[in-house]
């Protein structure tokens, strides 16, 4: 019938329309029931509330397309011929990534950038064997010529944010790359990024993560579909408009100038990113969004361990909400600039509202026990179309954008996507909640353990999230969903039945994989299972 941020759809229920509630609350025959019916009525009032605010953000998706192919000119021409090569410095914030550390600082060993302009600096706020090995790694690299430093932090403040701040004092460049642990930047990323400063009113460019792991499993194919909708569609149509977007956190340029005049690194949200870059763009810098730069990254491939990087993206967010948008409206930015702020930084209050709605499901359908196509065509449809298929549009837009030959198979991805979409959201109410109350929480990190290929495995390895109760939730919540759709059947509602089927593989998905990938390394392997670490052990991770 619905999913969560996906189709809050309203072919679910037996429609009984206003009208009808009036018609009977005003017909003296029906006084028996006149309690009952107010009753209804009130419950149904909250249910349609959640659904027209669910479909305003949907319909904000239908907005940013229109936005994509409308300015769809706005795009970043060729730079003007470098004729002189800035110095950069080039970070890497990391904390136990003991797997992919070598790679990375392997990777940018390869920059086709004059080594004399270079200022490589590993920011490494390990408690494990990483310092050993990142140590190790930055010695061998210095020894062959590269400028590379290590600097390690035992205080751990700040987390990303405060590694990154404290590489600042030390750091030598005019520009200031940054790199999470688990990408691989190409020889010539910043032979190509670079030369797009030489306008000096350029803060920052952000370039297009593609993933190595992409095929890896139905998990990381539905993160694929779900990243490539951000990068194509929602970076897209914001740098083409000229509104304000965010620097990912990884994979882009910025002036160091223009850190420093927004303030410097903050953190006192989990996504110091966001708050980073609507500081710098209120003070007058402008972004640069280089879909044609990529950027290959490792997707996060065990079920914890993604939706603790969702949940942290969906609190951050809501936190920099918080921050940020009062001043914003403030400011005097233009009114299409404030309206795609309020909706990019608000989004993830469609979580919470996404329980609300799932539990107000089944007794929606109770209530509703005639089915009235006038109300169905008037109220439900239109929410239906808002909520579900902006949702479908958006991300076959970003297929058809990369992939124009194979997009057509993202059709075949779109239920699960769905489902996934529902699965994370219990997660992710918390998380927003937890934000708009205040709550502190430490900066929950995504485990990466360098899966490149399906040959791969995490099972026997290092930082693995821990479950918690959250999982459990999300299976009975999917066994509830299952006896909705039994509900749906005996009241031969089968027009529901695919939507509700949704809820429930989504929670039991998320759920089953979430307690499976927790214990199973525990059942493999005995007492010599790898320990398991909390997911809120902190450090860098988008």
């Amino acid at each position: 019938m619905h999913t969560t941020l996906l189709t809050p759809a309203l072919l679910a229920a037996h429609t009984t329309g206003i009208g009808q509630y009036w018609h009977k609350i005003s017909d003296p025959t029906f006084k028996g029931i006149y309690h009952v019916n107010v009753f209804d009525l009130a419950m149904m009032i909250p249910y349609f509330l959640v659904l027209f605010v669910l479909a305003t953000y949907g319909l904000h998706r239908y907005w940013l397309v229109y936005d994509y192919y409308k300015y769809a000119r706005n795009i970043p021409g060729p730079p003007p011929v470098a004729t002189h090569w800035p110095r950069v410095t080039v970070q890497l914030p990391i904390f136990n990534e003991r797997y992919v550390i070598e790679r990375l600082v392997e990777a940018v060993s390869r920059f086709d950038y004059p080594h004399e302009l270079l200022d490589i600096q590993v920011l490494d706020d390990s408690t494990d064997e990483t310092q050993q090995v990142a140590s190790a790694c930055v010695a061998r690299f210095a020894a062959q010529g590269l400028p590379i430093t290590y600097i390690h932090r035992t205080n751990r403040e700040g987390y990303k944010a405060g590694a990154l701040e404290n590489g600042l004092k030390t750091a030598r460049g005019e520009f200031v790359a940054i790199f999470d642990a688990d990408f691989i930047p190409a020889s010539d990323f910043l032979r190509r990024s670079i030369p797009y400063f030489q306008n000096e009113k350029i803060g920052m460019v952000q370039a297009r993560w593609i993933y190595l792991n992409r095929d890896y499993s139905l998990l990381t194919q539905v993160e694929t579909i779900l990243l490539d909708g951000h990068f194509v569609v929602e970076h897209g149509a914001r740098s083409r408009r000229g509104t304000f977007f965010n620097f990912n956190g990884t994979a882009g340029v910025w002036r160091r100038q223009a850190i420093e005049d927004a303030g410097g690194w903050e953190h006192d949200t989990l996504t110091e990113d966001t708050d980073l870059s609507y500081r710098a763009q209120l003070h007058g810098w402008k972004f640069l969004y280089l879909p044609d730069i990529e950027c290959a990254s490792e997707l996060p491939v065990d079920m914890n361990g993604f939706k603790a990087q969702q949940a942290r993206w969906a609190k951050g967010l809501m936190q920099t909400a918080k921050k940020i948008l009062p001043r914003v409206m403030k400011s005097n930015a233009p009114r299409h600039v404030k309206a795609e702020a309020f909706f990019h930084l608000t989004a993830n209050i469609s979580y919470p509202l996404m329980v609300l709605l799932s539990t107000m499901l089944l007794p929606a359908m109770i209530v509703r026990f005639y089915q009235g196509w006038f109300q169905m065509l008037v109220v439900d449809l239109p929410l239906f179309l808002a909520s579900t298929c902006s949702i479908s549009s958006f991300y076959l837009v970003a297929q058809k954008e990369l992939r124009p030959k194979s997009w057509w198979r993202t059709f075949l991805y779109m239920p699960f996507v769905m489902a996934t979409g529902i699965g994370i959201s219990v997660r992710n109410a918390q998380a927003v909640i937890e934000a708009i109350i205040g709550k502190k929480s430490e900066f929950a990190r995504t485990a990466k353990y360098k899966i490149e290929g399906k040959g791969d495995s995490f099972v026997a390895k290092k930082y693995r999230n821990k479950a918690g109760w959250m999982p459990y939730a999300e299976v009975l919540l999917g066994i509830y969903f299952f006896f909705t759709v039994l509900y749906a059947i005996v009241n031969e509602n089968y027009a529901t039945v695919p939507f509700l089927l949704l809820f429930v593989w989504g929670y039991l998905y998320t759920g089953c994989m979430s307690l499976g990938q927790t214990y199973f390394a525990h059942l493999r392997f005995g007492v010599n299972a790898p320990k398991m670490r909390p997911a809120s052990s902190g450090a860098p991770g988008f």
